[in-house]
């Protein structure tokens, strides 16, 4: 099916855990609170068959591992279409597919922007109508106190100018995922960021227009960004991972999403959101790792989020 494309909230799916609930139960959940949009990590087939005629819009990720073979077997990169996305085209909608997760700066961020077009030649090819996008942290960014100075970093700028020239070329998004947890408090309610005429309330918004400038620079002055990651901590770290401070954050995360005004940048449209993450994973590092769940494994939930 067509990608819908699109504002709205969404919740990452990770599978990273031994005791977590059916991708049948799973889906349900989503459904039975509203939540239209699911990121998945990978192309995990027994969770694509469970949305099939959910209605629920997915982005689906390629391991990282299976980029730089993407990148230069184009017969691979159709096969892993063919294998992947194909037998669910008819009956689950596709938001995007995202080639890697965070692996820009690394040793094999010159195969992002190839395997992104053999991704998209093979989808074409198959008739099946999905963006094509990766996921990037902050950790592309170079020294950006504000927002209308955004750059990339110079280990990153080469891959991420091929990167945004993809995206502008095909009118894709690109896919962020931004923590503020890192930087801020979540109950700001006063102005904390001062760029020229521009305030923000919220580091969230001065993060993704941070990211907004920095794509501009490199010919990306249409391109969209779908906020792929944000989420906060509720246990396993610092004082400031608490339950409180999840909550607020994840809830105003929801109503950004839903606002219409957008980022103060980019004004006229609302940031589509996927909150990181449904459930506590339990095979992921301990720590924080652990304690991003919205529910604990038993689908009961960890603090309430107000979905539309």
């Amino acid at each position: 099916m067509a990608d819908a494309g699109g504002e709205g909230i969404g919740v990452n799916y990770g599978t990273k855990g031994n005791n977590l609930p059916t991708p049948e139960q799973v889906v349900g959940l989503y459904k039975s609170r509203n939540i239209g949009k699911l990121r998945l990590f990978d192309p995990n087939p027994n969770v694509l068959n469970a949305l099939h005629g959910s209605g629920i819009q997915v982005i689906v990720g390629t391991v990282n591992g299976d980029v730089q073979r993407l990148a230069t077997d184009a017969s691979f990169a159709e096969s892993w279409v063919q294998t992947n996305i194909v037998p669910h085209a008819g009956s689950v909608t596709f938001r995007c597919v995202s080639i890697g997760n965070e692996i820009i700066p690394s040793d094999v961020a010159q195969y992002i922007a190839p395997a992104m077009q053999n991704v998209d030649r093979a989808l074409k090819a198959a008739q099946v109508t999905a963006p094509v996008s990766t996921a990037v942290s902050m950790s592309v960014m170079g020294p950006s106190p504000r927002p209308s100075v955004g750059v990339f970093s110079d280990v990153a700028a080469p891959t991420m100018s091929a990167v945004i020239s993809f995206l502008a070329a095909n009118n894709y998004p690109l896919l962020l995922n931004a923590y503020p947890y890192y930087a801020y408090d979540p109950n700001s309610t006063t102005v904390i960021v001062h760029d020229g005429n521009l305030g923000y309330t919220n580091m969230l918004h001065a993060m993704v227009d941070t990211v907004y400038t920095a794509m501009e620079k490199v010919g990306g002055q249409k391109v969209e960004v779908v906020l792929s990651e944000t989420g906060w901590p509720w246990g396993g770290g610092p004082a400031v991972a608490t339950v409180e401070y999840a909550k607020i954050h994840n809830n105003n995360a929801v109503r950004l999403a839903a606002n219409p005004n957008g980022t103060p940048k980019r004004p006229g449209k609302g940031l589509e959101t996927y909150l990181f993450a449904m459930f506590n994973e339990n095979l992921k590092n301990e720590g924080i790792e652990q304690h991003y769940g919205l529910y604990y494994p038993d689908m009961n939930e960890v603090y309430h989020v107000d979905f539309p």
